[in-house]
């Protein structure tokens, strides 16, 4: 008969507090009759866990004393993993079993990590700012995002090596304002010293962090969040482009993250305003959202949406073959950021 792990693991959590409890106590708060308690208490025997049973109507089953399981071992980087991942579950509703099981989850971890880490882990979570719904996250270094949690939250000035999306390398001088995890991607804020403006980078790029000289204040009206997702829209692109959504404004806004561009009311639904490297992929965008929509301008957008048109009845055909090599891809580049 199978034995739901999780229960099993349940029962162990409750006889680690060190005193014996009644059949009848650990049924009840794992929502399971006495005989499959008795079922988990083998099974934890089995793994090699000594759970001693006390036998008659008020019998009941302990860890016998002196036994201490073997330490929770995790790096740094499976630690951030962890403790970001039930925070951005909590944040965004992920939670299955709701608030009170993520952070009972929460202080566990918590309890078992080495000091300083926590310590770190801790200031990261006081300082960072969480713009949209949790997405799966671009690779980040936690010693990276660690550090740069630290100094935001130290005033302490740092020069990062920084990778732009040209490829080109550089050394920023830096007064971290922020850490902002924004459409799944990490992106620190701040004056740089060097282009004497407040910059953003995006921390997947960011290749070393060392510590300054100097301090700073952050300027009291300064929101990182903010600032990042401007900074975003702010790229120069290629083509402006208005296109009028046939939904509702809170339908659109769920959909599409502040960064796509700008939203308003209009007459025959929701009017996007926004910027575009390359027309292919915004007429894949915006047939992917599978709302009715007008073309605005630029007229080369109406062009691309004709060619995308062709190409899908194309490969519904009986028989289409696989796109040509040379096919331009449907998807804008990555933003250029920092």
């Amino acid at each position: 008969m199978s034995r739901p792990t999780a229960r099993v693991l349940a029962l162990l959590e409750l006889l680690q507090t060190g005193r014996r409890r009644t059949v009848g106590d650990l049924a009840d708060r794992l929502g399971v009759d006495e005989r499959t308690v008795r079922r988990y208490a083998e099974h934890l025997a089995d793994l090699g866990i000594p759970v001693e049973a006390q036998r008659g109507r008020y019998g009941g089953y302990r860890i016998a004393p002196g036994h201490k399981l073997p330490p929770l071992m995790l790096t740094d980087d499976e630690a951030v993993a962890v403790v970001l991942g039930l925070t951005l579950a909590e944040r965004a509703g992920l939670a299955s079993t709701g608030h009170v099981a993520t952070a009972s989850a929460l202080a566990k971890v918590s309890r078992v990590l080495p000091r300083p880490l926590s310590r770190r882990i801790d200031t990261l979570l006081a300082t960072a700012q969480f713009t949209t719904p949790a997405r799966p996250a671009a690779p980040t270094g936690a010693d990276t995002l660690l550090a740069l949690a630290a100094a935001a939250q130290e005033r302490r000035t740092v020069v990062i090596t920084y990778t732009a999306w040209d490829g080109r390398e550089s050394r920023r001088e830096l007064d971290v304002y922020g850490v902002v995890l924004h459409s799944g991607r990490w992106y620190v804020t701040g004056h740089d010293h060097g282009r004497d403006d407040v910059r953003t980078f995006r921390l997947d790029r960011v290749g070393a962090v060392e510590q300054g000289d100097g301090s700073y204040e952050v300027p009291a009206d300064f929101d990182a969040g903010a600032q990042v997702v401007a900074g975003i829209g702010a790229v120069r692109w290629s083509h402006e482009v208005t296109v009028v959504l046939r939904t509702t404004l809170a339908q659109a806004r769920e959909r599409l993250p502040a960064s796509v561009g700008r939203l308003s009311e209009h007459a025959d639904g929701v009017l996007l305003e926004t910027r575009a490297e390359r027309l292919d992929g915004m007429a894949a965008l915006l047939a992917g959202l599978g709302w009715d929509f007008e073309v605005v301008g630029p007229d080369a957008l109406r062009d691309e949406l004709v060619v995308l048109a062709d190409r899908l009845r194309a490969g519904a055909a009986p028989g289409a073959g696989a796109a040509h090599p040379a096919d331009p891809p449907l998807t804008n580049p990555p933003v250029r950021v920092g």
